[in-house]
């Protein structure tokens, strides 16, 4: 695995300790922002590609990982969250970086880029948009939250394949295994639990009978800035129409990419995913 350095630094509310990776490489810095229930492990694939090239900057969100969990579950939202990455780059004195969003990542930097116009010169978004599919959220409110503590990591490993199968419908015992190790912990009776507060659920318990928020001022909000959409082949939380509405609204440079075999979300680190994200990165992000 890749080095990093670890940085610790306070919550844009003062009361959280939060976390980030900082893999220092000599080029560009990089602000890759996980998904719901993922923490910074999740980019560990892709990292071994990129790490060299730029520096990459990788926190866990408050309530994942080795942050702080909120004792406010409210907070658990996505302008909440853009406002502990400002707090995160004013430490580390970056400005302008680039950004990789999967899933709920990508709604975090259209929020920050809806609370500072062009904080970003490029951004990559990964299987996510300002329309969610509701198949998708209801798929992922029947399992975000729920779960108890594993006894070892194949029981971790099976858990993680029950609830991602579909998505990545070639994995072997071997993927689950990796999948398991980035995405659950050890707890002091020894066994493993998902790396994530539970508590992140709350904002699913009524996710049937709620309308979504219209999200597309936001995406319009970015501009010129170069984007690049990434969708998985398999994926039930952004559709194809979605995405040709979002390039059809994109007033900069736009390029997609469909990910075979698989759904929700790419690791980003497959063929498809790899080529697009350094051929966009040396156009936009030089």
């Amino acid at each position: 695995m890749t080095d990093y350095r670890e940085h610790r630094y306070a919550s844009a509310c003062g009361r959280l300790q939060l976390f980030a990776r900082d893999y220092g490489g000599t080029g560009k810095p990089l602000l890759l922002m996980h998904g719901l229930t993922r923490n910074s492990a999740d980019f560990e694939p892709l990292a071994e590609h990129l790490a060299g090239d730029y520096r990459l900057i990788v926190p866990d969100q408050r309530g994942r990982g080795l942050s702080d969990y909120d004792p406010d579950p409210a907070n658990y939202r996505p302008d909440v969250y853009a406002q502990d990455m400002f707090a995160l780059l004013d430490m580390l004195e970056i400005a302008g970086p680039g950004a990789i969003g999967t899933s709920m990542g990508g709604l975090i930097a259209m929020a920050m880029n809806a609370m500072k116009p062009e904080t970003f010169p490029a951004i990559i978004f990964n299987d996510v948009g300002p329309e969610l599919a509701q198949e998708g959220l209801a798929r992922i409110g029947s399992y975000v939250g729920g779960g108890g503590a594993f006894a070892d990591w194949g029981e971790a490993a099976k858990s993680c394949a029950a609830i991602n199968g579909d998505a990545f419908p070639d994995f072997k015992d071997a993927d689950w295994h990796a999948w398991a190790r980035r995405t659950c912990r050890q707890v002091p009776d020894g066994g493993l639990e998902f790396a994530y507060d539970r508590a992140i659920a709350s904002g699913f318990a009524d996710i049937g009978d709620t309308p979504q928020p219209d999200l597309w001022p936001l995406w319009q909000m970015l501009g010129g800035t170069p984007v690049l959409v990434l969708r998985g082949e398999l994926s039930d939380l952004l559709t194809s129409d979605v995405l040709s509405r979002m390039e059809d609204l994109q007033a900069g440079p736009f390029a997609r990419v469909v990910v075979p075999q698989r759904g929700h979300a790419p690791l980003l680190d497959e063929p498809e995913a790899l080529t697009a994200i350094m051929t966009f990165l040396r156009e936009h992000y030089l």
